[in-house]
């Protein structure tokens, strides 16, 4: 009635499958750059924009949130 199950070793060949397949399913699955951001990554970044708003504002200039974006100069070849 109950059979009873043989372990057999497990080659070298089919770990080798087994692993490559693990790896092509992490590669296919990898989360967003969007996921990986924190609430604590998020306030860390508020703390830094509020640190340079004081600063240019202690300095006599614009904020930096509300000064116009700065291109850099264009190289020649």
């Amino acid at each position: 009635m109950i059979k009873r199950m043989e372990w057999e070793m497990v080659s070298r060949r089919r770990m080798f499958s087994f692993v490559g397949l693990a790896v092509a399913s992490g590669l296919a699955f990898r989360p967003t750059d969007a996921e990986a951001q924190t609430s604590g990554m998020e306030r860390r970044h508020e703390r830094r924009q509020g640190r340079v708003e004081r600063r240019s504002e202690r300095r006599g200039g614009t904020p930096a949130s509300k000064a116009p974006a700065q291109t850099p100069p264009a190289t020649q070849k």
